[in-house]
This record gives C-alpha cells, sequence and structure tokens, in this order.
C-alpha cells in the first residue's frame, strides 16, 4: 500500500496535521502547495485518527482534491445509490480532523421518513428517536476508523449529530458539516445550514434525485434547483463552492446495484 503523508509548516498555535491518502499522491501534493494559506482550527485534536485507508478509484481522488483543497468552502455532491457519497465525505471530515483544519464533524439530515406509510410517534429521548436517522453516519465511521470507536468521537465532541431544523441560530467555526439525503431537504433548508458556515468550516451536500421521500410536490427537488440555479456561472466557483457529480459507472457497492440502478432510471 502506497500510503503519501507530509507535515504542514508550523503555524502561530497549534501545528498543522498529516495528510496520508493511499495513492494519492497527487492529492497530497495539490494540498500541500496551499498549506502556508491553511487555516488552523482552535482545540484541535491532539492525537492523530488512523483511518482505514481503502483502494480509492481515479474519480474518487479527483473528489478528494476539490474536497481537501483550502480553497473549497462547499460542495454539492450529486450520483446514485452505492457511489460512496457519504464515505467519502466522511472521510475527508476525518482527514480535516487530522489536518487540524476543522474541530468537529457535524451530520445532519432532514427528519424525513423513507417510505409512502408514516411510522406514527415513536417513543423515547430526541436522540432515541433520531438513532436510526444517524445510522448511515454511524456505520460509514465504523468503516473508516481502525482504533478508535465512533462513540468515543461523539464523547469527546469531534462528532455531533442532529436534524437540519435544529441548525436555524447557529454559527460553525472550523466544522466539517455533512448534509445527507438532500434530496429530502427543501431549498430553505439548505439555505439555512449553508448560511450557518463560519470561518474555517466547509459542508458537503449530498444527494441522489432518484431517492427522494419529500411528498409535497411543490417541495420536490430543493437540493436540484439549487445546483441548477447556482452553477450556471463561474461566480460560485470563484468563492469555493462546487458542484461534483458520479454517475452509474462510479457505482461501488455491487454489480446489481449498479445494474437496478440503470433499469429503475429507465422506468422513470
Amino acid at each position: 500500500m502506497c500510503v503519501i503523508s507530509f507535515n504542514m509548516p508550523k503555524e502561530k498555535g497549534p501545528r498543522a496535521g498529516k495528510l496520508k491518502i493511499r495513492g494519492g499522491k497527487e492529492v497530497v501534493e495539490e494540498v500541500e502547495d496551499y498549506s502556508p494559506k491553511r487555516y488552523i482550527a482552535p482545540n484541535p485534536i491532539k492525537t492523530q485518527i488512523k483511518l482505514n485507508q481503502l483502494p480509492w478509484t481515479e474519480k474518487q481522488k479527483e473528489f478528494f482534491k476539490i474536497a481537501l483543497h483550502p480553497s473549497t468552502k462547499v460542495v454539492f455532491v450529486n450520483g446514485p445509490a452505492g457511489t460512496s457519497k457519504t464515505l467519502l465525505s466522511v472521510y475527508c471530515a476525518l482527514q480535516m480532523l487530522n489536518m487540524k483544519t476543522i474541530n468537529n464533524i457535524l451530520y445532519l439530515r432532514s427528519a424525513v421518513e423513507s417510505s409512502a406509510n408514516s411510522l406514527g410517534f415513536l417513543p423515547g429521548s430526541a436522540e432515541e428517536k433520531l438513532k436510526f436517522y444517524n445510522l448511515p453516519f454511524l456505520d460509514k465511521l465504523d468503516e473508516l476508523l481502525t482504533t478508535v470507536k465512533p462513540e468515543k468521537l461523539v464523547e469527546q465532541d469531534r462528532v455531533s449529530m442532529f436534524p437540519v431544523n435544529f441548525a436555524r441560530g447557529m454559527n460553525w467555526q472550523a466544522k466539517a458539516v455533512i448534509l445527507d439525503e438532500a434530496q429530502n431537504s427543501t431549498s430553505k433548508e439548505i439555505i439555512t445550514v449553508l448560511t450557518r458556515l463560519g470561518e474555517g468550516s466547509k459542508a458537503f451536500v449530498l444527494s441522489d434525485p432518484m431517492q427522494t421521500d419529500l411528498k409535497n410536490p411543490n417541495h420536490i427537488g430543493g437540493c436540484q434547483s439549487l445546483i441548477s440555479s447556482m452553477f450556471s456561472n463561474d461566480e460560485y466557483l470563484d468563492h469555493g463552492v462546487y458542484y461534483f457529480e458520479f454517475g452509474e459507472e462510479d457505482i461501488m457497492r455491487s454489480e446489481l446495484v449498479k445494474f437496478l440502478v440503470r433499469k429503475f432510471r429507465d422506468i422513470e
């Protein structure tokens, strides 16, 4: 396994951390070129988090170049099921923790049920009610972490999970924000999340248009309408707002999923 790493230059206060990406020499060099301008988060982690270095594809490495670049502030990530959108975003967020450019990872989802039928009232605390919405994030942490448990990062306040409607009024400094299943978020919800971003923060907005669960036809496509209107010119790119798309050819889950996604798209 070829793991490329480097030590960032010393900064005032905490020292920047290491970036390690399997087979990612070009990615590391791209980030290293801008390391003198790198933001160093207050209260960064003290011990590097060991990550599972997976055999990344060339397309995934291209995503890393954009996602980890110091000038990038927001990345809209679009693609069908099985293209590792959540995994890649969580991986980048953990890398940013290690590089000490952020001090916390926030995972958000709209509290929309993935079913045509409502589950009705769920007993328990707010944390217990939302537990199942957070399972995809916890699964990805389990897959990527090698020595530390996700629960430990939660206990250390390095990881937080809550629904989108809890974000209003917050001010996020030095955070990696992952808005998952954004096809279930309205434009207003996405705008609420993105306007929380303060100094040193970066957001990943992940969506799969094939899997929206919004039942009000007036709200369907909130994320897609933002994407189509935002990237009609280069103004957003100049401000560090990017769009990255994965296609059916990038599905990694299984050949079955690749086949099914193609067939279901034809049906639609």
